[in-house]
């Protein structure tokens, strides 16, 4: 006899946010150990705690091995194996860092010690090979000598009484912050020994670029002499420009640029294991700025060539060598899914090496490889594999939370969009969907645009939390998509939102097409590029189509948007700037149609939003009330362009379900058994 199938709930938002998450895996030098991040967040005290674990790639238990920190991240072995070391912001023996710090431990346990003392803080790091010292990246005072200067710099800055920022760079801050004001991004060199600290780049214009893009942006030789790194070479460093190859000596303080040409975008160095070839990223921007990057190698007499002359997918950093220097690893996306990729350098080969979901991360030593992957079905897992044999799973932190949960089923589809083209759309349907009745229909439109929905899953836009109050989530990955190659992506240059709505709308018309779909229960959400959309949407389709919008943090007037940290970038992206060429900028602004402007919206934003400023919300929230649209604002004083905070994000969920309730929707399903319908993907 077999015994009733216990009921399950649906995924809420208390639950999504008991979900721990894994980082970035980190393997030692012998495969025998990974170590990951793991963050823990916690609803009732509104934060979010990281600590280091330790797990054997032989599948036995793991162990938690920071126990103090509440922020460790960024863990690396060093070269031997005997140590790790990661950054944190801890207090010890009365010392409280007011800056990240470096941090050893040994993987056998016991208490972490500071290495560094250093006022500025540490961004990112990398060993040098012998275990004795370590690069570091930093934000440093120009024409200081030494870290003692630095530090007595940084000390009088943190007690000054006034607070405003003054500058006259281009490039002064970065999506929720300022650029450290008279300071640029250094690469130092710590003594671990004797806590010594130099600046590798210390009276030079050398700077690394504000993006922070951590130690990704730079590499240290095998043999521990020199250290490779991307930078802007122009005298006003600017987001938008190109960046070029060199390589500093350690001892002679050289410098030699590797890779600089005109037409292409350089990043991502990766020594090979003899130290002969250096690996990186090539886009050639000359052609299009938004160019796919693709590998690149370069020799030591500085020669490069960019590989692959027929692949059109977007190669990813960070770059892996395998350990006899034959084959390159790298991430790169393609068609709604993020594959680990293995590229044969010689051949112009690639093959996928580890199949998405959507891999977050991975690391190479020897022939061990670890990988940090979800799926539209599950949070992040920590896998592990020697050469040739079947991954292992090497945690099982959400299986008993997950037990207990039921997920609704999730389906790739496809239609005809614009141009003629097919277009891929996700859809994700409730717990126990019965095609025999209708169902209200949400579109979740995703941002960038040059990025994608994907089989991934996603916490501040997750598809099953909205699937929970009834509704069929959808998905599309319009023209402009990363993952569909080059000409997919370049298609709405000079014309966004035009492509972009077409597809939408033909996968409206391809959902009212099924049995199951409620014509009078049909929404639009998106966010950033997505809020831009619906906003777009609400001036250009015909009130009625849909019972309402939810836009966040969206582009709602271009030419305000110029005050947006990416303002570089944007005019290459409409093809034209405000003050040389104005209709064909107001031709692609949601804010030029807001007389058609009737269905409506939900208007949330954050405050610390530099992407795209909150201008926009308010000024689209404040239109639609003038011109008498229902409408309803929430707004952060303390989010960037995401909404990150445990309570924060629980309030979004709660306004954007409330909201299509009061138009016409599902009102959210509390978290009650329900009979279980064990999620599963297809595809048709």
């Amino acid at each position: 006899m077999h015994k009733p199938r216990s009921r399950a709930r649906t995924l809420d938002v208390d639950t999504l946010y008991r979900i721990e998450r894994l980082g970035t895996p980190a393997l030692s030098p012998d495969g025998r150990h990974v170590v990951c991040t793991l963050t823990t967040p916690s609803l009732a005290e509104n934060s979010a705690d990281n600590s280091l674990w330790l797990f054997p790639t032989d599948a036995a238990k793991p162990r938690r091995l920071t126990q103090c920190g509440g922020k460790d991240g960024q863990p690396a072995w060093s070269p031997r194996g005997d140590l790790l070391a990661f950054v944190a912001r801890r207090e010890v023996a009365g010392k409280k860092d007011a800056t990240p710090q470096l941090y050893l431990i040994a993987p056998g346990g016991g208490e972490a010690r500071r290495i560094s003392d250093f006022g500025p803080g540490i961004c990112s790091f990398k060993w040098l090979p012998d275990g004795k010292r370590i690069v570091f990246a930093a934000w440093v005072w120009l024409g200081l000598k030494g870290a003692a200067a630095q530090n007595k710099a940084h000390k009088a800055f943190s007690e000054r009484k006034e607070s405003g920022y003054a500058t006259s760079q281009a490039w002064y801050r970065y999506w929720d912050h300022n650029v450290p004001m008279g300071r640029v991004l250094h690469l130092l060199l710590l003594d671990i020994a004797r806590g010594r600290i130099v600046d590798l780049f210390e009276d030079t214009r050398l700077e690394l670029v504000r993006d922070e893009g951590g130690n990704e942006t730079y590499d240290v030789h095998p043999g521990g002499q020199r250290i490779a790194f991307s930078h802007d070479p122009e005298a006003e460093p600017v987001l938008a420009n190109r960046c070029v190859l060199s390589e500093l000596d350690l001892k002679s303080r050289k410098l030699r640029r590797l890779a600089d040409d005109a037409d292409w975008d350089f990043g991502a160095p990766r020594y090979s294991p003899d130290g002969r070839r250096l690996a990186a990223t090539a886009a050639n921007v000359g052609r299009k700025h938004t160019a796919l990057p693709q590998l690149a190698l370069i020799d030591g007499r500085s020669r490069w060539c960019a590989l692959g002359a027929d692949w059109d997918l977007a190669v990813d950093a960070p770059l892996r060598w395998s350990a006899d220097g034959r084959s390159l690893w790298f991430t790169a996306e393609q068609r709604g899914r993020r594959h680990l990729w293995r590229a044969d350098p010689e051949a112009e080969r690639c093959s996928v090496a580890h199949e998405g979901g959507w891999v977050q991360g991975y690391d190479v030593a020897g022939d061990t490889l670890a990988v940090v992957a979800d799926s539209a079905l599950h949070p992040a897992r920590l896998f592990a594999r020697q050469g040739d044999a079947a991954p292992r799973r090497l945690e099982r932190f959400n299986d008993a939370l997950l037990k207990a949960v039921a997920l609704g089923e999730v389906r790739e589809v496809s239609c005809t969009g614009a141009l003629g083209e097919p277009v891929q759309m996700w859809l994700t349907f409730p717990v126990g969907f019965d095609a025999r009745r209708k169902h209200p229909l949400l579109h979740v439109i995703h941002g960038g645009p040059f990025s994608a929905s994907g089989d991934t899953f996603s916490v501040r836009y997750n598809a099953h939390v909205f699937a929970a109050a009834g509704y069929v989530v959808a998905q599309v990955n319009y023209h402009g998509s990363s993952g569909f190659g080059f000409a997919f992506r370049d298609s709405l240059i000079g014309r966004q939102g035009e492509l972009e709505l077409q597809d939408i709308e033909a996968a409206t018309d391809w959902l009212l097409q099924q049995r199951w779909a409620d014509p009078r229960r049909v929404f639009a959400s998106g966010g950033s590029y997505g809020g831009f959309l619906v906003a777009w949407m609400n001036g250009h389709v015909p009130a009625g189509r849909y019972q309402a919008y939810v836009c966040h943090a969206g582009v709602f007037d271009r030419i305000a948007t110029f005050s947006a940290d990416s303002y570089p970038t944007r005019p290459k992206d409409l093809a034209a700037r405000y003050w040389d060429d104005l209709p064909r900028v107001l031709a692609q602004s949601p804010h030029a149609f807001a007389g058609r402007m009737q269905t409506p919206t939900l208007v949330t934003h954050g405050a610390m939003d530099y992407r795209v400023p909150d201008c926009n919300g308010l000024a689209y929230y404040n239109t639609l009330k003038a011109r008498g649209v229902d409408a309803r604002l929430l707004w952060f004083p303390d989010e960037n362009h995401w909404v990150l905070k445990p309570r924060n994000s629980q309030q979004w969920y709660g306004e954007f379900l409330s909201w299509l309730a009061r138009h016409g929707g599902r009102a959210p399903r509390s978290s009650a058994a329900l009979s279980p319908m064990a999620g599963r993907r297809t595809k048709s």
